[in-house]
């Protein structure tokens, strides 16, 4: 067994640092842009008299490391060469992420609002999966050319994890001889709303309350008649782009529809193993960042004359943490290279559990250990020169977005036990 990472990807990390160095910190330094990553980070990144939402430069800034690195060819690593990218692989995807996050808080990877100089796309693999020719020219070619940008519209105010029994529900109307669907309902944590032109908006048009089949995915323009941001939620971690809205008497032509009608979820779901395992990845990273700095300091500050790091109150946690990190890290990548080594349909069938078991693990994770060094730094960890408090909020919230632990730990149970899975009637 090769537990090394192949010399081609070690390479291009290589390439990707030296863009960094060459283009990014750059910009990072200019024009004082080093306030959205310094302790006036959150003052910086977040309008508070507009409702919480991203200040306009903040997004600009985004806007435009990304415009570098779509020209160096870094961009759209991940999507098909078809739009061109580079057909990135999970492996090399989940190597790249741990990497950029390992380097800590910057312009390269911020994970706050998934912004990346390598970018990850789940709506590419939607459209191009689902799609049909006209969406995919409209929507992953205008998404690249930053015409098109979607919000996925599946959580409400009163259904998260739950979501076959969402209350949004879509009709049968025609209107002008045009044959159509009128959505009424609510939505919440749709994230990027300010900035869509469209929403995926999941709705029930058949079965009854806790149905898989009978929800169907509607392309609803942003903005249109009946489509209203209510409030925009306030989080743990700000700026905010994630609204409750509401709609009334939204009307859409069929050809509004994404995918099969009444297969909705199937969509929703078919590419949560990529988004789980990358982020995992990201979370790892994190982690380690956090554990590598804790060290550095435990090594430099010299409490009563001696290295803090003497002391075994300070190594024990740490050592603990750096375990459980070196072991998920391969589990991370032992798992993308298993998903990239078969069919997608097989990856539910027979690993769907360990991509739960990395994702879940990773983002908590990723938590202990932004508290641990906090705690080794001291007052200064606790203050917000410092990036810890940060990565906490960020990552704290995909304990629960992504689906929840509980739920991925119940997907892990039902491989456990042979409810699901290869051990499926092994028990009777």
């Amino acid at each position: 067994m090769d537990f090394a990472i192949p010399a081609d990807l070690a390479a291009y990390l290589d390439e990707l640092d030296a863009f960094i160095a060459a283009e990014i910190k750059p910009l990072e330094q200019q024009d004082d842009n080093i306030r959205f990553f310094d302790h006036r980070r959150e003052y910086a990144r977040t309008d508070f008299e507009a409702g919480g939402l991203p200040r306009h430069e903040w997004e600009e800034l985004l806007k435009e490391a990304t415009r570098r690195a779509d020209a160096a060819g870094h961009w759209r690593f991940s999507a098909p060469k078809r739009y061109g990218g580079k057909d990135g692989s999970n492996l090399w995807m989940a190597v790249i992420r741990e990497h950029f996050a390992r380097m800590g808080l910057g312009l390269h990877n911020d994970l706050q609002n998934e912004h990346s100089i390598v970018g990850n796309f789940p709506f590419v693999a939607m459209f191009d999966q689902w799609g049909t020719e006209a969406q995919k020219e409209e929507f992953i070619t205008g998404g690249f050319e930053r015409t098109r940008r979607v919000a996925f519209g599946l959580t409400e105010p009163h259904h998260g994890s739950d979501a076959t029994h969402m209350e949004t529900h879509a009709v049968r109307e025609t209107r002008d001889g045009v044959d159509g669907w009128l959505i009424n309902g609510e939505k919440m944590w749709i994230t990027g709303m300010h900035v869509a032109t469209h929403c995926a908006m999941f709705a029930r048009t058949g079965g009854k309350a806790g149905d898989a089949s009978g929800i169907t995915c509607f392309l609803v323009p942003n903005p249109t008649e009946g489509l209203k941001i209510e409030e925009w939620m306030w989080t743990f971690n700000m700026p905010t782009d994630h609204p409750r809205l509401s709609v009334t008497n939204v009307w859409v032509p069929d050809s509004a529809i994404l995918g099969v009608e009444g297969r909705g979820l199937a969509l929703a779901q078919s590419f949560v193993h990529q988004n789980r395992i990358r982020q995992a990845a990201s979370s790892c990273g994190a982690a380690l960042y956090c554990i590598d700095e804790s060290v550095k300091y435990a090594r430099e500050r010299k409490p009563f004359g001696e290295e803090l790091a003497r002391n075994q109150g300070i190594q024990f946690p740490l050592v603990e943490l750096a375990t459980q990190a070196e072991m998920l890290r391969l589990l991370i990548f032992k798992t993308a290279w298993e998903m990239d080594n078969m069919p997608h349909e097989e990856i539910e069938r027979t690993i769907s559990d360990k991509v739960s078991m990395c994702n879940y693990w990773a983002n908590r994770l990723v938590c202990e250990a932004a508290d641990r060094a906090m705690q080794v730094h001291g007052g200064i960890g606790y203050s917000r020169h410092k990036p810890f408090e940060h990565i906490y909020r960020h990552h704290r919230r995909y304990r629960i977005t992504e689906g929840a632990e509980e739920i991925q730990m119940r997907k892990v149970g039902a491989y456990l036990f042979g409810y699901l899975g290869p051990k499926r009637g092994q028990f009777g």
